[in-house]
């Protein structure tokens, strides 16, 4: 019984960071989210100067902590099932579960990871901003003209 509850456990675990990654935090151009839409944004034209690509990290590079937890519960799980009862059971729970850890961190990390395109442009009356925002197909090019949409303190790039 005590080993169906460790894997209910890490089952749980393993679930929530999965719920984790279904949370969408968007910096496309093409997302609003409900309290910017019907909302008026202030338009100015532009022509691109440099389009770079960039990664975005949505949880801003600081992990929920939830990939490690759950990693590491059912790496110990798994390893400490694998091996006979006793001290060996237990070293390799607790060798398992460190190594799941770090690799549920890293999962946890790279999910978070979306491609992204830095846009410099150069505004008609001569200054120059940048603005990063979720690369969603979008194709920016060097001397076109572009839309620049801003409210709230954000600004999106579009054609």
């Amino acid at each position: 019984m005590k080993m169906v509850s460790r894997i209910a456990l890490a089952m749980a675990l393993v679930g929530s960071v999965a719920m984790t990654g279904c949370a969408y935090n968007s910096s496309s151009s093409d997302v609003y989210t409900a309290s910017q839409a019907q909302r008026e944004e202030t338009v100015r034209l532009a022509t691109v100067e440099s389009v770079r690509g960039v990664k975005i990290s949505s949880n801003n590079g600081q992990p929920t902590g939830l990939g490690t937890i759950g990693g590491g519960a059912l790496g110990g799980v798994a390893a400490a099932s694998a091996i006979g009862g006793g001290n060996g059971s237990i070293i390799a729970g607790i060798i398992g579960g460190l190594a799941g850890a770090v690799a549920g961190n890293a999962v946890e990390n790279s999910v978070a990871m979306k491609n992204g395109l830095e846009i410099t442009v150069r505004l008609d009356n001569g200054d120059l901003r940048a603005i990063t925002q979720t690369a969603n197909g979008e194709v920016f090019q060097a001397g076109e003209r572009v839309r620049l949409l801003s409210s709230g303190g954000v600004t999106r790039v579009t054609h």
